[in-house]
């Protein structure tokens, strides 16, 4: 049976699972001694967990928002619909849905009645953001995931669990945003296009001969040769002038930030993206200060 999650997928860490396990192994050790490191262990969780949480809420809060089409280069915070680029599309290694990002964990059931993962990934294919004002090309690899696409079900001993970015939802992204034009053509390329030119024309002599055979004798002389070679080149340049006289639209790239800095996805409003890290910040503080005291005293 396949249920399906209005629950955000994110690390757990961020949000406190990892207090559950530290309390649940507390619990099984079952004595008092071991309490003492259990809450100093959950007060250095939160306390990082704080740090970071807090750090992605200064980042969505401080951040303006842009327009694709008058992003600056550099660090950027986009919002609009996701996409999914031409040709193949991507579909999920699960459940086999078109999308435009997929994470999926396997995990089987062992003979102690625990989950143990068996096979786990995420794709790195490319899909696109797009606004009222253009479109961005979003390259996943590296980025941290937030969806409430999620999916879980169980066949067997073995527990399914499937993330989606799905095409026209909503998609928030901050990351290092760039924009890439043709660069200039090379003096080998523009030989390549006319000996490309010369050999169209070679495909009608009496063409090449009306316009090249100056002394009219039925053969097109070295000089005269040289002459069509010169004449292929000017109008190639000519043509190089007037595609570079037209507006060009570069491809706008969102990737991972080559500094270390945030690089997430999401499908949800950036405010109640932002509302919900300023949340876990508190609760971690709070958590931090009150599990690190109890610790210190019951030693």
């Amino acid at each position: 049976m396949i249920k399906k999650s209005r629950r955000l997928h994110q690390p757990g860490w961020l949000s406190g699972a990892i207090h559950f396990v530290i309390i649940c192994l507390a619990f099984q050790a079952e004595t008092r001694e071991v309490w003492p490191y259990a809450l100093l262990a959950m007060s250095a969780v939160s306390f990082f967990a704080w740090a970071a949480n807090y750090r992605r809420y200064r980042q969505i809060h401080d951040l303006p928002t842009s327009k694709v089409a008058s992003a600056a280069q550099g660090y950027v915070e986009l919002f609009g619909r996701a996409g999914m680029l031409a040709g193949e599309p991507v579909t999920a290694k699960l459940s086999g849905l078109p999308c435009c990002w997929y994470s999926y964990e396997v995990e089987e059931k062992s003979s102690d009645d625990k989950w143990n993962t068996v096979d786990k990934g995420a794709s790195v294919d490319h899909f696109l953001l797009r606004d009222d004002s253009g479109e961005c090309v979003i390259s996943p690899e590296g980025a941290e995931v937030l969806t409430f696409d999620l999916k879980t079900w169980t066949e067997g001993s073995r527990r399914y669990t499937e993330c989606l970015l799905l095409p026209a939802s909503a998609l928030y992204a901050i990351g290092e945003f760039s924009t890439t034009t043709a660069g200039p053509v090379s003096s080998q390329d523009e030989r390549s296009d006319v000996s490309a030119l010369l050999s169209e024309w070679k495909k009608d002599p009496r063409q090449l001969r009306e316009r090249f055979d100056l002394d009219r004798n039925g053969t097109i002389a070295l000089k005269e040769w040289e002459l069509a070679r010169l004449q292929a080149q000017r109008e190639v340049r000519r043509r190089l002038t007037e595609m570079q006289s037209r507006p060009v639209a570069g491809v706008n790239l969102l990737v991972k930030p080559r500094d270390g800095r945030l690089f997430l996805l999401a499908n949800e409003m950036p405010d109640k993206l932002g509302s919900r890290y300023r949340f876990w910040s508190w609760v971690h503080l709070i958590l931090f200060l009150s599990a690190g005291s109890a610790g210190l005293i019951m030693l």
